[in-house]
């Protein structure tokens, strides 16, 4: 039986990683995900691991350091937002309900508490984090774009439209001392998305936003 010969220069196959590493993985990155959602991007470490079940040292040893677990947390959300836009799209009815699927969704996977999570030191233009916004920000133009072509989402609203009131509606208020905001979240995202429907009610002030509007923003 003949063997194919191997180089001796070609590069080593990474090891794929243990099933029980990548779970304890998506596990401290969801529980990251809520604790620094309620208590902030310093929230303690120990509370994280003690959510996510595993130990410090599990922690540690995925995440080194504050600002590697904040990097991953954004990247996780942004990874799991967009994977839904694709999936709305393809298994709803109609492009008005992938709309509201996705909102719904991007909204309990907390999007709307990223900002708070990109503070001074956050590395906005890492390549990882460039690249993951690329795709989310293409995904969300190709789900309003649908909705327009079919005729069920007013032509006088852009994609920054959705993901400002998206952000804004799903964000936390900094003291939820007077009124629990959660319970009511889903609710007022449903009266924005009526708001999408065409016709329109009424003239819309200002232009559509776009991705390029928001970017600009935050220079």
């Amino acid at each position: 039986m003949q063997r194919t010969a191997v180089s001796a220069d070609a590069p080593a196959r990474a090891p794929r990683p243990r099933a029980d590493a990548v779970r304890n993985r998506e596990r401290i990155l969801t529980a990251a995900r809520e604790v620094f959602v309620e208590l902030g991007s310093g929230a303690p470490f120990d509370e994280v691991a003690r959510r996510a079940g595993v130990g410090n040292a599990t922690l540690y040893r995925h995440f080194p350091d504050r600002a590697e677990l904040v990097h991953h947390v954004v990247l996780f959300v942004m990874g799991r937002v967009t994977a839904e836009v694709r999936n709305a799209l393809a298994e709803e009815p109609d492009a008005f309900a992938a709309l509201c699927r996705f909102t719904h969704t991007a909204a309990d996977e907390r999007i709307g508490a990223l900002c708070a999570m990109l503070g001074s030191g956050f590395d906005r233009e890492h390549p990882e984090l460039l690249a993951a916004n690329g795709m989310l920000t293409e995904a969300v133009a190709s789900l309003m774009d649908a909705g327009r072509r079919a005729g069920l989402v007013r032509g006088d609203v852009g994609p920054g439209d959705l993901m400002v009131a998206l952000s804004q509606l799903s964000r936390p208020l900094p003291d939820a001392s007077c009124v629990s905001v959660d319970a009511f979240v889903h609710r007022h995202l449903q009266i924005f998305l009526d708001g999408l429907r065409a016709p329109g009610a009424s003239e819309l002030p200002g232009a559509p936003a776009t991705f390029e509007d928001l970017r600009q923003k935050t220079e």
